[in-house]
């Protein structure tokens, strides 16, 4: 079954600037923001500018150009919040969720990159 992506999204809307950000990267394919509820000092989403659903909708659709460009923009933002071990940071965490059992928000491809500060046990329970 092919992945039917929602235009109507935050993250789409973002895109077209139907909503207003405020983005710390920006690349030929992608874009960085804050999260709007950041759950650690540093909270940032990225995202492919291209209509990709999720995870896997990317990795089968996406061209190399867009996955490459996307996957390096994860590390320059990494490298810019000084959070990346190899730039003296203390490391930090990507989440992307897929589907309804992942409770994914928005219909829209994303990772969140979380640092800063501990980030504490990956689940709850």
């Amino acid at each position: 079954m092919p992945y039917a992506y929602d235009d109507q999204n935050i993250f789409a809307k973002i895109l077209r600037g139907d909503i207003p950000s405020t983005p710390v990267y920006e690349s030929a394919h992608t874009i960085a923001f804050p999260d709007i509820s950041p759950q650690k000092k540093h909270h940032l989403l990225v995202i492919p500018k291209g209509p990709y659903r999720c995870y896997d909708h990317f990795v089968q659709a996406a061209s190399d150009a867009e996955q490459l460009d996307f996957f390096r923009a994860v590390g320059a933002v990494a490298k810019q919040l000084g959070v990346s071990e190899v730039h003296g940071g203390n490391g930090y965490r990507l989440i992307t969720n897929s589907g309804p059992d992942s409770l994914q928000e928005v219909p829209h491809f994303h990772v969140h990159l979380l640092g800063g500060e501990p980030c504490g046990p990956l689940t709850a329970g």
